[in-house]
């Protein structure tokens, strides 16, 4: 019930305002004179408590839905998905209201209403000025809804965007809020991600493939890597138990490099295991192996050696 207490008082005030109209405004001989010089001023705080009770309805009815979903939970990718397209529709609704409001009004002046004959009586060349003038607006509004439908991505999920890895915190109609891993705020139209390509780690699923990549010496026993890797995965709980691959991904002309696949339930998770994984294979072969770091060599003939 607490939602709906919100929508007495723009009601109430909106009522008072309609029957302060039709009892004063009709019947009362005394308030003719205040009427005749401000013949609009009630209509207009009429048309502002209607929108303003329209505003507040579509708060209570998005709070109605979000208390709904809950993305707090682990797999929230449905809770995600359905919260961005209402916080997108309830931003576009708000924008259709105010702006209907405003134009009732502007309509209720008859000097408006005059300059609105004229107006659409030149429509065509006032029409292309507008759109000119507009185009960028108007644009971010599709952009907007283009987003809330197709939703290339959600909030909380993870990208990449200019070279920054964060979350998605804010989707708003005319720009997008991104929150980088060190709390950073990347501010970007919401044109940009419909036309620059930009990563999304979590479109489909929260879960990630973390990549570590190696450099040894040929030496290497591979084996004892993949040893090492199961039992290092074990003991921790960053992993989610799906992926674990070791493997020789190329061989170049001093070393060998050596790529592991390791999976968790999501980006920050997947991130810190990856540097732990990173940091107890590396021990691993500094303690065992310490012959297969990385190294350059030379070599030199009896000839050599009598010249040096």
């Amino acid at each position: 019930m607490k939602y709906y207490t919100r929508l007495v008082i723009p009601l109430l005030v909106t009522l008072a305002l309609a029957f302060s109209k039709l009892y004063y405004g009709e019947e009362s001989k005394d308030w003719e004179g205040v009427w005749s010089y401000l013949p609009n001023i009630n209509t207009v705080l009429i048309i502002c408590g209607f929108t303003w009770c329209l505003l507040v309805l579509m708060q209570i009815l998005k709070k109605l839905f979000i208390k709904q979903y809950d993305i707090s939970q682990e797999d929230n990718l449905k809770a995600r998905k359905v919260l961005t397209q209402i916080n997108i529709l309830v931003k576009v609704a708000n924008f259709i209201i105010i702006l209907l409001g405003i134009g009732l009004i502007l309509i209720s002046f008859e000097s408006v209403r005059k300059v609105g004959v004229g107006f659409f009586a030149s429509a065509g060349v006032a029409g292309i000025i507008i759109g000119f003038s507009a185009q960028k607006a108007i644009g971010t509004l599709i952009a907007g809804i283009q987003i809330a439908i197709t939703q290339p991505f959600r909030l909380e999920d993870a990208v990449v965007v200019e070279g920054e890895w964060g979350w998605i915190e804010e989707i708003n109609l005319n720009y997008i809020v991104v929150r980088i891993w060190d709390m950073r705020r990347l501010v970007l139209p919401t044109t940009y991600f419909l036309e620059t390509p930009f990563q999304n780690w979590t479109r489909t699923s929260a879960d990630l493939l973390g990549s570590v990549f190696l450099y040894t010496d040929y030496t290497i026993p591979f084996d004892e890597l993949r040893k090492e890797l199961d039992r290092i995965l074990e003991t921790t709980p960053l992993w989610d138990k799906k992926v674990k691959v070791l493997q020789v991904s190329d061989a170049k002309e001093f070393t060998v490099e050596t790529r592991i696949l390791v999976s968790a339930k999501n980006s920050p998770t997947a991130w810190d295991l990856r540097v732990f994984v990173r940091e107890k294979m590396i021990e691993f072969i500094q303690k065992n192996y310490p012959e297969s770091l990385p190294k350059t060599r030379i070599e030199m003939t009896q000839k050599d050696i009598n010249k040096a």
